[in-house]
């Protein structure tokens, strides 16, 4: 009995995960549409793909973005840890420069 209660929660759960997303998808004619950009005319279209480049570009943007986040907190605390907080942002800093070095010698930076 309970195996039907579940298969039978399940099937309403999937039904109802299947009329919201019919419901709130973009109309055929919106997918056509040229965006307004500046102006001019697109370029290329609206959901097309971004280049592979730009995705190693996020992640070492990302990168960056994590160790502003640590490092916000890590200054205020900072001067109650002592030494070890100094070191151990540093080591932190250091996994990150030898990523960036990394992804350079890799030649994630060229844009050729």
């Amino acid at each position: 009995m309970a195996v039907l209660a579940l298969l039978a929660a399940t099937l309403v759960l999937v039904a109802t995960a299947y009329v919201v997303s019919r419901a709130v998808r973009l109309a055929a004619t919106a997918r056509d549409r040229l965006p307004f950009l500046a102006g001019h005319a697109a370029s290329e279209h609206a959901m097309s793909r971004y280049h592979v480049r730009w995705y190693t570009l996020t992640m070492i943007f990302l990168a960056f973005d994590m160790e502003m986040i640590f490092m916000y907190p890590w200054t205020l605390v900072v001067s109650e840890v002592g030494t070890a907080a100094v070191v151990e942002m540093f080591l932190f800093l250091a996994v990150l420069f030898a990523g960036v070095w990394y992804a350079k010698r890799e030649g994630a930076l060229r844009w050729t």
